[in-house]
């Protein structure tokens, strides 16, 4: 699959702007069957810093996102999600400025088992079209592109753990650079630990591959992150993580991502 000089050196990572379903339960990647209940509001703010190495070129991307989310019923939620990207490359013409593809998505925990402490939900989103020339500056997809992810969480002694399967599509209208449009899938699991009760402690491992024109690349993440809750509506999140692809040659990206959730009625 051709693509622009920017988005090859941080192997796709440089669409971050163009999905702002990064919100997951903060700062992780892994997203948690959590609803807001019905009435309930949240709004999310993240600052995420990600350099990206292939080859002895590097490419920086610093996103800043926001995320308005709605509890229409105790297990139902629906949001609106926007990001702003800051790109700069050792590659010429690579660097770009400029907003990603604002995403409308719900969140539906259909199942929950209070003896088990077990429960499963589904979250559609549709990402907006974003312009050919921010396109082809590596900001995100010229064509309404979506996703679906299949989540799971279980309560444990030591906390919860998290997992999700999701599959998605990003649809270009560059058909020359990117003359076929791309499938995402992922797979993480998330354990988190409540150290105390304002601190938890986190793992998130997972792999994404994208596939497009008879091409696959996969890509392998580890994060380890840290949530401070020093009350039951605020949240203050950090994480690191680490990201290698199978392509040659490999591309190579470390992150750090910084957020604070509010929850009110």
């Amino acid at each position: 699959m051709k693509r622009h000089p920017s988005i090859s050196i941080a192997g796709g990572l440089l669409l971050a702007a163009a999905a702002p379903a990064v919100f997951a339960f903060q700062p992780l990647i892994t997203d948690d069957t959590g609803t807001q209940g019905k009435g309930g509001n949240q709004l999310e703010f993240s600052v995420n810093e990600d350099r990206a190495s292939l080859a002895g070129d590097t490419t920086k991307t610093r996103t800043l996102q926001a995320a308005y989310t709605r509890g229409v019923s105790e297990t139902l939620d629906v949001y609106f999600a926007a990001g702003l990207a800051s790109i700069r490359s050792t590659v010429s013409g690579a660097d770009a400025d400029g907003g990603g593809n604002p995403a409308l998505g719900a969140k539906w925990r259909f199942f929950e088992n209070e003896a088990s402490k077990t429960s499963f939900g589904l979250k559609p989103e549709i990402r907006l079209p974003i312009s050919a020339d921010k396109e082809t500056a590596g900001l995100g997809t010229g064509r309404t592109s979506y996703g679906l992810t299949l989540i799971m969480t279980q309560e444990v002694p030591f906390g919860a753990v998290h997992a999700n399967l999701a599959a998605g599509r990003n649809r270009f209208s560059d058909k020359v650079s990117n003359p076929d449009d791309a499938t995402t899938t992922r797979a993480s699991i998330a354990p988190v630990w409540d150290v105390s009760e304002e601190w938890k402690l986190a793992l998130d491992v997972g792999s994404e591959t994208e596939a497009a024109g008879g091409n696959r690349t996969r890509s392998n993440f580890a994060e380890i992150g840290a949530i401070y809750s020093p009350n039951k509506d605020i949240d203050f999140a950090l994480g690191f993580v680490r990201r290698n692809d199978n392509a040659n040659p490999r591309t190579t990206t470390n992150s750090a991502t910084a957020g604070v959730t509010w929850r009110f009625k």
